[in-house]
């Protein structure tokens, strides 16, 4: 089932086949901050995002300034990470990828 949480050892391989996000240090979450060359580019990065969390039926924790988006990614009902958190990143990393964000 994707929302049972993950263990430290599952999180930890899933955690290095997705570039650019870090553990919090709680290890209950994932974070990563996307800089993208405009708010037009960071917007449609969180617009495509919008979409396919619909679809999955999970949820970022965001924030956006300008052309940087800060997100946050957590089970709250497993109380820490599960498949959809990864699920989710590496989307997000697709995502940004095309459009040409920063880490």
């Amino acid at each position: 089932m994707p929302r049972e949480p993950m263990d430290a050892v599952a999180v930890s391989a899933a955690l290095a086949e997705t570039q650019g996000w870090a553990l919090s240090a709680d290890g209950k979450s994932i974070t990563r901050t996307f800089r993208f060359p405009s708010f037009g580019d960071a917007f449609a990065f969180m617009t495509r995002t919008a979409l396919e969390a619909e679809d999955i039926d999970h949820h970022p924790g965001w924030f956006n300034s300008f052309r940087t988006v800060e997100v946050t990614l957590s089970t709250h009902v497993a109380k820490g990470l599960t498949a959809l958190d990864f699920r989710l990143a590496q989307a997000m990393n697709r995502f940004a990828h095309e459009g040409d964000a920063a880490s």
